[in-house]
């Protein structure tokens, strides 16, 4: 059913059932997820696993900072 969902939204791209959890992961931290409860819905057993994805929100939020011209 992802090869047709993403057919349907026009995405050629190959897209996997990881890339979907990495997705997910992203977007509960992007909008103030705690990490635990993250770590929780994704089944981890270990926290330090989830982690990598809040170090991928955190860089995403420096890139933007930086994109700011110094005054």
């Amino acid at each position: 059913s992802l090869r047709r969902i993403t057919k349907q939204c026009g995405i050629s791209r190959h897209i996997t059932f990881h890339c979907a959890r990495h997705t997910y992961a992203t977007m509960l931290l992007t909008y103030g997820a705690d990490l635990y409860t993250v770590s929780k819905l994704l089944g981890h057993s270990n926290i330090a696993t989830t982690q990598i994805y809040a170090k991928l929100v955190d860089q995403k939020r420096r890139e933007a900072v930086e994109l700011i011209p110094a005054l």
